[in-house]
């Protein structure tokens, strides 16, 4: 392992040959959340203070900014074309801390003049006027975990918000924000096709420009793992797959990845640039990061524990690992990302994003497409239906060790 900020260490020759870099986003990890949900997997930590109020907001911001500044000399004059600022349940910062962290990122960052802001905001969290204070400090665009306008459905996911202050911050969002997203989970315990239809009305009675649209799978190391609740079989949840696609096509919005549907001109910029294998620099405690250099490509996490965290980052050592992606591993890497998108990804792209030649995945392009899993031609790679319902085979196609 070495010097995780060794930048000349990073550009020195090796086996790949990358004839320019990719897209850069920032991420930005805010470790909190007032209860963790029993399905989550992400690091996220409950506040056990005595209120909200209490969370060391100015300490932790103070320790984004050093890591930051650390991290610079590994995308020094990138320009970045979004942020992401995620969690946790980042709407528990308030509007102050939230405005001088995006002043530091500017002033740290060559940020691109349009670009995305994004701040993912829960419901529980929420109080007039309290999107609007984000949209002055420079929020472009607000993420809403709304995840169930059924108050049963939300008391078994664990949500600390019921189905009137969802619906109550999706108005707020409304008034503030050209561009937000609403957070819905399908084949819920005990959910019918009936309640996810009434579920999928309720967010599309909005206009919401986005919707990400994820099935609830139960995750190793969370509650649902340890007390798995009785979730609906296969077939109807294929089922109720089946109608949200109807239903979001109806409203005008386009399924563009497995996951997230968008009205025109409103494709969120930060997650489509890591599905097409683009980098991505992220700060905060357990954040990860995938930078490219002209020979290598790598990775690093940032310490997991908040307060570890904070204390190496201000020590100028934030990163817990830092490695180079092995060459064999890339074909998969960047299908895992590439295969989630209905227009799949050009050759060009492959072979610009990972520095390998074509001949590294046109074995297992040809398997795919003897199964109907994608289609091509000399320029592009879709993937089929059968390819988005079988997704995790087809990317399975491209390991290495097969």
């Amino acid at each position: 392992m070495s010097d995780p900020f060794d930048v000349v260490h990073a550009m020195r020759p090796g086996l790949l040959q990358l004839q320019s870099l990719p897209p850069l986003s920032l991420y930005v990890h805010l470790p909190w959340c007032l209860r963790k949900c029993p399905y989550c997997d992400f690091n996220s930590h409950e506040w056990r203070g005595s209120s909200p109020d209490s969370l060391p907001e100015a300490a932790y911001i103070d320790a984004l900014l050093v890591d930051l500044e650390t991290s610079l000399p590994l995308v020094w004059g990138r320009p970045v074309h979004s942020v992401f600022i995620g969690g946790g349940t980042p709407s528990l910062f308030s509007p102050a801390s939230i405005d001088r962290l995006i002043s530091g990122i500017r002033a740290r960052l060559p940020l691109e003049a349009e670009a995305e802001i994004s701040l993912e905001a829960n419901p529980g969290t929420f109080e007039k006027d309290r999107f609007k204070a984000f949209r002055q400090a420079g929020v472009t665009r607000l993420s809403i975990g709304v995840q169930s306008f059924n108050d049963e459905h939300l008391k078994a996911l664990g949500r600390v918000h019921n189905s009137e202050q969802a619906m109550a911050a999706i108005e707020e969002a409304r008034q503030s924000f050209e561009t937000f997203n609403l957070d819905v989970m399908y084949a819920l315990p005990g959910q019918t096709l009936a309640q996810l239809k009434r579920d999928i009305e309720t967010a599309l009675s909005f206009k919401p420009p986005h919707i990400s649209i994820y099935h609830l799978t139960i995750e190793s190391n969370t509650l649902f793992a340890k007390q798995p609740p009785s979730l609906p079989q296969e077939d109807e949840a294929y089922a109720m797959m089946d109608m949200i696609t109807e239903m979001t096509g109806h409203a005008g919005m386009q399924r563009y990845e497995v996951s997230a549907y968008a009205a025109p001109g409103h494709r969120c910029w930060h997650n489509l640039n890591y599905w097409q294998f683009g980098d991505y620099l992220g700060i905060g405690a357990g954040a990860h990061s995938k930078l490219s250099f002209a020979h290598r490509i790598t990775r690093q996490v940032r310490y997991r524990e908040p307060q570890l965290y904070m204390a190496q980052a201000l020590k100028g050592e934030p990163a817990a690992q830092h490695e180079e992606v092995p060459r064999e591993e890339l074909p998969f890497e960047f299908m895992l990302n590439a295969l989630r998108l209905k227009e799949g990804f050009l050759l060009a792209d492959y072979m610009a994003r990972t520095g390998l030649a074509l001949t590294s995945i046109q074995k297992a392009l040809s398997e795919a497409e003897a199964k109907g899993l994608i289609v091509r031609d000399l320029t592009q790679v879709r993937p089929t239906e059968r390819g988005f319902d079988f997704l995790s085979d087809l990317q399975g196609l491209f390991l290495s060790n097969r």
